[in-house]
C-alpha cells in the first residue's frame, strides 16, 4: 500500500532526516585505517540518542539486526553487521547505512566512504554510484512513472559497465521505516507506478564492479557480491509535494555542494 503524506507529516519526517544526515558529519572523519565498525558503530548510536532520537536499524528484523548502523566494506553491499575484528584497511570503500526514529516518523541515508588512498576503479564505482541518485532524481517530475527514475540509474552505470542490482530496492518511508512503493533502481521508461505529491521515498542505488548476483552470508544480514569485487550504495530520502522534489537526507556541506543541482529540481516545478 502507498501511503501519501500530508505537508505536516512530510515536515515530521523532514526532522528525523535532518537527524539521520547529521551522522555523516560526525562520523566521516572517523573513517580511516585502524577503525573497527564497532567503534563507528558507536558513534553513530551516540549521534542518534544525543537527538533524543532512536537507532531505526537497531534490533530491527528478524533476526533482531545487532547494530544501530549497517556498516559494509568491499565486497559487501549492504546489511553489513558491525563487528570490534572489522577493520577498516588502506584502500577500503565502506557504505555506511544509518536511520533515525523521531517522535514516530523515520529517516533512512547511505554514504560510501573512501578509506585512504582508493584505487581509480573503486574511485569511479563510487562517484558514478551517486551520480546514478542524480539521475534518477532529475526523473522526477509531473507525468513520469517509477519506470523512468530506475531507467535513468541502469543506464548511467551501465554505460560504465557497473552491474546495477536487481534483488534490492528502494522503498518509500514514513511511520514505518519499508512501505511501498518499491523503488527499482532499474526499468523501463513509462512503466510503473505514476509519480504524485504526497509520495516520500527512498532513492539508493547499489552498484557493484560487475555481476548484480548477490549472496547472503552465515550472519544472515550480510549481502556481498557473488563474484567477490566491489559494491558502492548510496540512498536519500526525498519527498514530492505541491511544488515540486526535495530531497531530506543532505547534509548542510552537501546541501552547498549541490546547491546547483538543487536549484534545477526545484524549478522542475510539479503543479
Amino acid at each position: 500500500m502507498i501511503i501519501l503524506k500530508t505537508k505536516q507529516e512530510i515536515d515530521s519526517i523532514k526532522e528525523a532526516c535532518a537527524i539521520t544526515a547529521s551522522i555523516f558529519d560526525v562520523v566521516k572523519s572517523e573513517i580511516k585505517a585502524g577503525v573497527s565498525t564497532f567503534e563507528l558503530d558507536e558513534i553513530v548510536y551516540q549521534t542518534i540518542k544525543s537527538q533524543n532520537a532512536i537507532p531505526a536499524f537497531l534490533n530491527y528484523g528478524d533476526p533482531p539486526f545487532p547494530g544501530s548502523a549497517c556498516i559494509s566494506i568491499n565486497e559487501e553491499i549492504v546489511h553489513g553487521v558491525p563487528s570490534r575484528k572489522r577493520i577498516l584497511q588502506e584502500g577500503d570503500i565502506v557504505s555506511i547505512d544509518v536511520g533515525a526514529l523521531y517522535n514516530g516518523y523515520y529517516g533512512d541515508a547511505c554514504r560510501t566512504f573512501l578509506v585512504g588512498d582508493v584505487k581509480p576503479a573503486w574511485k569511479k564505482l563510487v562517484e558514478v554510484t551517486e551520480e546514478s541518485f542524480w539521475q534518477g532524481i532529475a526523473q522526477v517530475k509531473k507525468g513520469n512513472r517509477l519506470g523512468d527514475i530506475g531507467h535513468a540509474v541502469q543506464s548511467y552505470c551501465e554505460q560504465f559497465g557497473f552491474g546495477v542490482i536487481r534483488d534490492l530496492t528502494g522503498h518509500g518511508i514514513g511511520t514505518s521505516l519499508h512501505e511501498g512503493p518499491n523503488l527499482l533502481n532499474y526499468g523501463r521508461p513509462g512503466r510503473g507506478l505514476r509519480l504524485e505529491p504526497g509520495m516520500v521515498m527512498c532513492l539508493e542505488p547499489m552498484i557493484t564492479e560487475e555481476s548484480f548476483q548477490i549472496r547472503l552470508m552465515p550472519d544472515q544480514w550480510t549481502l556481498v557480491t557473488e563474484d567477490g569485487k566491489a559494491a558502492a550504495h548510496y540512498e536519500n530520502v526525498f519527498s514530492i509535494t505541491e511544488t515540486g522534489v526535495e530531497i531530506l537526507t543532505l547534509t548542510a556541506t552537501e546541501r552547498e555542494q549541490y546547491a546547483e543541482r538543487l536549484q534545477q529540481i526545484e524549478n522542475q516545478g510539479w503543479a
